[in-house]
């Protein structure tokens, strides 16, 4: 059996009551700090009694191997990851996938998620929404990332690391415009919690303004386009067709789709993919 137990994000009061018994009877527990979750366990005040191994992005390939073999011969394993649930933005999917194709029985311990604090806290819609997990670090991949999603109109949320906040806020800006809404979350649940709500221009401003920069865990909550409010320029338009070219259309078709998309018309479209 594979448990997939989710831990806490800031204060360890918050997990599952069902989280201490799981570790102290599994007879592996993986994690992907094995560090933090010694730390975990003595704060629980619980002992495991099962083997201890890691389970981290650079091992996760391998490890998966090993761990759906111990399954098929009768081992429970509970997979933790350093906070929040296992698979969402972290190590885990790739095992889940492994111990259901191998007909291995999965279950959850739910716990608490970045992803739907910052949502319920942003004041942002939250009936329909989208997570996009870290950006990536690049900043021309990074900003053809949000060109994408320039036109979603679904709430969205993704992660972020301190010291790429302020270059994601101004790329934000640079994309969405000034006037797109977005919320900023910086240490759910922990002592120094702290939550800003503002424009992309009055975000950039902020994060202007630290001293010491932006520090903690981030979690970024940005409202999605109304169907009247995207005024697209001509970067943004032909980022978007080179990405629809990507994906095997011709330039014609690629033009026809940014246009019916966004609702630009196709002249503009045009124009901005020969500029």
């Amino acid at each position: 059996m594979l448990i997939l137990a989710g831990t806490s994000i800031g204060q360890v009061s918050d997990v599952s009551r069902r989280l201490g018994p799981a570790l102290s009877s599994a007879d592996v527990v993986a994690a992907e700090d094995t560090r933090r979750l010694a730390r975990l366990t003595a704060e629980l005040g619980v002992e495991t009694r099962g083997r201890i191994v890691s389970f981290f992005e650079g091992n996760e390939q391998a490890r998966t191997t090993e761990l759906v073999d111990l399954m098929r011969v009768g081992y429970s394993v509970v997979l933790v990851t350093d906070a929040g649930m296992p698979s969402i933005s972290d190590p885990g999917y790739r095992l889940v996938a492994e111990a259901v194709a191998a007909g291995i029985e999965v279950s959850v311990i739910p716990g608490p998620s970045a992803v739907l604090t910052a949502l319920a806290i942003s004041g942002l819609p939250v009936d329909r929404f989208t997570f996009e997990g870290f950006l990536p670090r690049k900043p021309k991949a990074r900003d053809h990332f949000l060109a994408d999603v320039l036109t979603e109109r679904r709430t969205m949320v993704f992660f972020e690391s301190p010291h790429r906040t302020e270059s994601t806020l101004r790329a934000m800006h640079a994309v969405f415009g000034p006037e797109r809404r977005l919320v900023v979350c910086r240490e759910l649940t922990k002592t120094y919690e702290e939550v800003v709500r503002g424009t992309t221009r009055e975000l950039v401003e902020w994060v202007e303004g630290l001293e010491q920069g932006v520090r903690g865990e981030i979690t970024i909550v940005v409202d999605g386009a109304e169907a009247d409010e995207v005024e697209l320029n001509p970067d943004v338009l032909g980022d978007l067709v080179d990405r629809a070219e990507a994906t095997g259309l011709s330039r014609k078709d690629a033009i026809a789709q940014v246009a019916r998309e966004t609702g630009a018309p196709k002249n503009l479209v045009y124009d901005a993919a020969h500029s």
